[in-house]
Parts: C-alpha cells; structure tokens; sequence
C-alpha cells in the first residue's frame, strides 16, 4: 500500500511533486521502547478483552490459576508453594481469575493489570462469583506498592511478553517482595519464537533465528505499534531474575496433554506435542 501525497504536487508552476510515500508495514520485526511498548498494550488489551474473554474465559476459569495454553493448573502444580495466610501480588492478572483462586484458598491477592477493560472483566466475575479480587490498574515496571509488601508473586503471561524494559519489572518485584518469597512467571517458550505461529504443520519448520530479540510488532500505516510482544531467549530470562537477586530454583516447561484437543492461537496439539509452548520460571527472594 502506499500513503497519499502530502501537500499539492504543484507541477503545474514546474515544481518538483513530492515522493509518494510508503505506509509503513503492518507487521514488522524492530525495537520498540517502553513508551510505544506500554501505549499500544494498554490500547490493544483494552479493544480486545471482550473478545479475549469470551474465546478464553471458560478454559481459564473464573476461580483458578492456569499456567499457560496446556492447561497445567496451579492446584495440581503447587509452585506458588502455601498460599494460606500469605499476601501475594499477580501481574497482568486480567479478569483476575488467579487473583481469585487465591483468595479462595486462604490467601490475601492483589491483581494488577495495564488494561481498565481487563479489570472490569474481573468486577464482572467478582458479582458473578460472589468472591470480590482486589485489583490495581498499573504498569508493571513501576508498581505503586512499598518495599516488603507481598509474600510471594506470580503471573500467568501477564506483562512480562509485552513490556520493553523486563529488568524493571523483575527489580519491581524483587523490591515489593518480602524475604524467602517466591516469584513465579509464565511466558512464550523462547524457541517458538524461530517458528512460524501457526497451529498446523506450517508451524514446525524453523523460519527466524532464535538470537533474534528484536519485538514482533503490528502497526498502523504511520508506523505507530498497535500491538508489541518482545522476544528473550531463555539465556536472557535467566539473566534477568539472577540479575534481580533472585535465586533460580525450577524451569518447568508444560508437556500438551493427551485429552486437550483444541488450539489457542500458534498453541496447538500438534505442535505441543513436539515442542514446548510455555515456559515457567519458580524464583525466590
């Protein structure tokens, strides 16, 4: 596609006409910083939580913590570790379903999400289940929490996919984290990244580098992200929660289960079982 001219060519008087502009690629790889990063999730998630809720609110529960497209639930997993009597903080919580399975078990949650839609799907669930969640819209790279205020941490592919500055969340939550707490995280399994995100066969066939950590991005014809995910390898997700001062204590990687047959998006039977999907990092202050 290409952009109008801007301006009057004014070739009639001999002028030069301006260059015909191109509009910019609708899906691109580049670097994207934290501003345009923030902006265009807080915006996508916003426009797209209806419909996330509806395609994915029945599989991810109104009361339960699923760590990822494979199902893998946090009540047979138990790598939050004891959550009664504990006070823990779940980012990129969206309709605050963790949030609230939390509570049920005797825990004290607070849920953060960058998206107002998002939270309002989680007051929805909060009048349908009759179990309210406490939540907070913020960016995860600055939490509005003091120093020593939760007992542990966890997020379901919340935030860390789509922030710029993954460094700043991982010192956030070391900063709000009490001693001997636990952070758990899920997000893409890093060598996806080098396939195409496609459920069927098209999506077993290596087509990018791995080493490549420039973020995926869709954009409008001015160039401007409409939507960001930013790819590290599993080198950088360790670099970074050492780089915190976390302790490293597990790397679970979801095996696909036999009785799941449907696809989430690029996350399907057929390519889950022979590839991971999720990646899940168990940390502890």
């Amino acid at each position: 596609m290409t952009g109008s001219i801007k301006g009057q060519s004014g070739a009639q008087h001999g002028a030069v006409p301006e260059p015909r502009l191109e509009a910019a690629e609708p899906v691109t790889r580049r670097v994207v910083d934290a501003v345009e990063s923030s902006r265009a999730s807080r915006r996508w998630w916003d426009a797209a939580a209806d419909d996330y809720q509806a395609k994915h609110g029945a599989f991810l529960g109104e009361s339960s913590w699923i760590w990822g497209p494979e199902g893998l639930d946090e009540a047979k997993a138990g790598l939050l570790g004891e959550v009664a009597g504990k006070r823990f903080l779940e980012v990129g919580c969206g309709a605050g379903s963790g949030s609230r399975w939390l509570g049920q078990r005797g825990a004290e949650a607070v849920g953060i999400d960058l998206s107002i839609r998002q939270l309002q799907h989680s007051r929805r669930l909060d009048e349908a289940t009759g179990s309210a969640v406490r939540v907070v819209a913020a960016d995860a790279q600055r939490l509005p929490f003091a120093d020593n205020s939760f007992d542990g941490a966890g997020s379901a592919y919340g935030a860390l996919p789509f922030v710029s500055d993954a460094a700043s969340v991982m010192s956030e939550i070391a900063r709000v984290l009490r001693p001997a707490s636990r952070w758990v995280f899920s997000v893409t399994h890093p060598v996806r990244w080098s396939f195409p995100d496609d459920p069927g066969a098209g999506g077993l066939t290596v087509n990018r580098s791995y080493f490549d950590r420039r973020a995926y991005v869709e954009q409008d014809e001015s160039g401007s992200a409409t939507y960001v995910e930013h790819h590290r390898t599993l080198g950088d997700w360790v670099g970074l929660v050492v780089g915190a001062g976390f302790t490293l204590v597990d790397l679970v990687e979801p095996e696909w289960p036999d009785e799941l047959t449907h696809s989430w998006g690029g996350w399907s039977p057929t390519r889950g079982r022979l590839l991971p999907g999720t990646l899940i990092l168990v940390c502890t202050t």
